[in-house]
């Protein structure tokens, strides 16, 4: 079983997704906070901007989706569970292994030699790598325009899957949009549950409804209660 996991998993923790009005991205200009030209022409806007993201997911909590899904991992083997999130709230939840394919907010990432490194809660343009020295820290993110991580771990599981699950994601972001076509042309069976159907006929099946009710639900029915 391959899950993959967006957005809508963490929003009712209290994390925004890329579409809510008002929310955190709406403030910014994605070109400039979320790309690598954008981090080179300002890199306090982008310090700022992932500084705000990461003391909101720091101070909030795992939900019940996240919960949910730690306990079916725990009670079956050969789950792997993907997200696209790039906070913690699966790990603090209680999952004993997750995928972050966009890497991880609370990490920081040299972009002169690459070394990663666990990130303060408030990184700043003049942090020096703590191997190579450089003043060239960033967050440890996947931003648009980069490849995301881990992909050719990702497609071996999609293509031994038996269950491909999106869970709280829109299917707009590729390459993770293509997943669902992926694990189909392999012969699994497609579960989509979200708010609402990401794109009728693209999965086998629907479970409509909030992450925090739809996800506990469904890993019940999974375990047999």
């Amino acid at each position: 079983m391959v899950i993959l996991t967006g957005a809508g998993v963490s929003a009712e923790s209290g994390l925004g997704t890329f579409r809510d009005k008002g929310g955190l991205w709406t403030r910014y200009d994605l070109s400039e906070v979320a790309t690598p030209e954008g981090f080179a022409r300002n890199p306090g806007l982008v310090q700022e901007f992932y500084n705000a993201r990461r003391a909101n997911a720091l101070d909030a909590a795992p939900n019940a989706a996240h919960r949910a899904l730690a306990r079916l991992q725990g009670a079956r083997s050969g789950v792997t569970l993907v997200t696209q999130n790039i906070d913690d709230l699966h790990e603090r939840g209680g999952a004993r292994e997750v995928i972050h394919m966009h890497g991880q907010i609370t990490r920081a990432l040299c972009a002169e030699c690459g070394h990663r490194w666990a990130a303060p809660r408030v990184m700043a343009v003049g942090d020096a790598c703590p191997v190579c020295g450089a003043h060239a820290t960033r967050p440890d993110i996947v931003w648009f325009g980069e490849m995301p991580y881990h992909m050719e771990r990702i497609m071996a599981a999609l293509a031994g899957c038996d269950l491909f699950v999106a869970i709280g994601t829109s299917g707009e972001v590729y390459p993770a949009a293509g997943f669902v076509e992926e694990a189909a042309g392999f012969g699994a069976e497609t579960l989509e549950i979200n708010l609402q159907a990401s794109a009728p006929g693209r999965f086998d099946t629907v479970i409509e409804g909030p992450a925090t009710q739809a996800v506990p639900a469904w890993v019940a029915g999974v375990l047999g209660g």
